[in-house]
C-alpha cells in the first residue's frame, strides 16, 4: 500500500492542456506540436494497493500468483524471507529503508492494525467473499488512510470523477461496514458515510491504472497493484490511441518515483488534437473491447475504429485480432501498406480501413504473449525522430523496418 502525502502539481504538463470535449467531458489536447516518442506527463500516485484478495479465490479476474511485492513500492522481492517484514500484520518490505518510509505513509498503525484483522483466517469479515469485494477493501484502506495522511490529496481524490450510482448497493453496504468495524473510525473530518465510501468506490472505479507483474513469454500476467494517478485519469480512451502509458516499476530504484507512469506519443501529433490512451491491449476484439469499456467504465465507444468494425463478421474480427499480434500479414504486405504514409496521411486517408493495417505494423509489439505498444524512444532537441520502439509491456526496444 502506498499514500501519497505531496501535493502533486495541480497543472498539467505544459504541452497540454484540459478541456471540455462534448461527450467526453474533461480531457487532454495537444497545446503545442507534439514530436513522436515525446514525454507528455509523468504522473505520481495519489495511492497504490496490491490486487491481491487476503484469501485466495478461484474466479477471475485474478490468476494467483507466486510472487512477492513490497508493500510500499510494489518493486518484485527475489529473496525469501524479505529482506524486512511489519512483525505485527506481516507485510513484506524490499529493505528496511522502504519500511521506515512506510511508516509515515502507507503504513500508519491503523492500516497495521487493520490489515492483521483483515487477514485473521478464524474470524476476518472477508472470508468466503468475492475477490471484487476483498481488493475493494484494500482501495478503501488507504483512500482512508490517505485522509489521515494527507487531507489535501484526500480532497484531490474526491475530485476526480465517478458517479456513485454505478456502485451496487449491496457492496457498498458490505464494505462500508466493514470499514465502521475498523477502530477507530477513519476520516471524521470528511463526514465518513457509507455515501463517501460509495463516492470513494465510483472514483476507483474508473480512475485506477494497473501496474502490472513482470513479462513472460509463457505465463498469464495479473495485475500486481492499482494505482490512483489524478492527472493521467484525465486522458480519454481510443482504439487507435495517439499515446502510451510505461511504467519503469522494477527498474527504478527510487522508491518515491518507481511507480510513477510516464506518457509518451507514438506519432507526431497537431496542436489542438485531443490525446488518447487506450484503456487495454489495443489488439482485442470488437467485441470484446466494448464489453470492457462498458463494463468498466460505464460507456460505448464510437471511435473510427469502432465505427468500422461493428459491421465485421466474427472472421473477419478473428484476421485482425491475429494481425494485431503480427502474424496476419506478410513483410510485402508491410511494405505495400506503410509505404510514403505519414501520420497525418494515415488519420485522411479515405479507405478507413487502413489505418488499421498501418497501426498493427507500425505499433503493436510482434512478440508473443506481449500485445504491448510500441512507442519511439524520447527524442532530443535536435534528432529526428528515433528509430527505436520501445514496447510498454515487455520493454523490448526494436529498430524500426523500413
Amino acid at each position: 500500500m502506498y499514500c501519497n502525502t505531496s501535493t502533486p502539481s495541480s497543472a498539467p504538463a505544459t504541452l497540454l492542456r484540459v478541456t471540455e470535449i462534448e461527450g467526453k467531458g474533461r480531457s487532454f489536447v495537444a497545446s503545442a506540436p507534439l514530436r513522436a516518442g515525446e514525454i507528455i506527463l509523468r504522473d505520481s500516485p495519489l495511492l497504490l494497493y496490491s490486487a491481491y484478495p487476503f484469501f485466495p479465490t478461484s474466479e477471475p479476474p485474478h490468476v494467483w500468483s507466486k510472487n512477492l511485492y513490497c508493500s510500499n513500492c510494489f518493486r518484485l522481492i527475489t529473496s525469501l524471507p524479505p529482506p524486512s517484514s511489519c512483525s505485527f500484520c506481516s507485510d513484506a518490505f524490499c529493505s528496511s529503508g522502504c519500511q521506515s518510509i512506510a511508516g509515515s505513509t502507507s503504513h500508519t498503525p491503523w492500516i497495521c492494525q487493520s490489515l492483521r484483522r483483515l487477514r485473521d483466517g478464524s474470524s476476518s469479515p472477508l472470508l468466503a467473499q468475492s475477490y471484487v469485494r476483498q481488493v475493494i477493501s484494500r482501495f478503501l484502506l488507504a483512500a482512508y488512510n490517505l485522509a489521515v495522511v494527507s487531507p489535501s490529496n484526500f480532497r484531490i481524490l474526491l475530485s476526480l470523477q465517478g458517479s456513485p450510482s454505478s456502485i451496487s448497493e449491496d457492496d457498498a453496504n458490505f464494505l462500508h461496514s466493514l470499514i465502521t468495524s475498523l477502530s477507530p473510525t477513519p476520516a471524521p473530518e470528511f463526514g465518513f458515510s457509507r455515501e463517501l465510501t460509495a463516492a470513494l468506490m465510483a472514483r476507483d472505479g474508473v480512475n485506477g491504472f494497473g501496474l502490472m507483474e513482470p513479462f513472460h513469454p509463457e505465463k498469464e500476467r495479473s495485475v500486481r497493484a492499482y494505482g490512483i494517478y489524478p492527472r493521467a485519469s484525465l486522458f480519454n480512451h481510443d482504439c487507435l490511441p495517439n499515446a502510451c502509458r510505461f511504467d519503469y516499476v522494477d527498474a527504478d530504484s527510487n522508491p518515491y518515483t518507481n511507480t510513477d507512469v510516464v506518457i509518451r506519443v507514438l506519432h507526431d501529433v497537431t496542436e489542438g488534437r485531443e490525446v488518447c490512451l487506450s484503456y487495454f491491449p489495443v489488439n482485442l476484439k470488437y467485441s470484446e473491447r466494448q464489453r470492457r469499456l462498458r463494463d468498466d467504465y460505464g460507456f460505448t465507444c464510437h471511435c473510427d475504429r469502432c465505427n468500422v468494425e461493428s459491421n465485421w463478421k466474427d472472421e473477419e474480427e478473428e484476421v485482425e485480432v491475429m494481425s494485431g499480434n503480427g502474424s496476419g500479414m506478410s513483410e510485402g504486405e508491410e511494405a505495400m501498406d506503410g509505404e510514403g504514409m505519414d501520420e497525418e496521411e494515415m488519420e485522411d486517408e479515405d479507405d478507413v480501413d487502413f489505418p488499421h493495417a498501418y497501426f498493427f505494423i507500425r505499433f503493436m509489439c510482434n512478440r508473443d504473449n506481449c500485445g504491448g505498444t510500441l512507442a519511439p524512444l524520447p527524442p532530443s532537441s535536435s534528432s529526428p525522430e528515433s528509430t527505436l520502439m520501445e514496447c510498454n509491456v515487455c520493454g523490448n526496444v526494436s529498430k524500426v523496418e523500413d
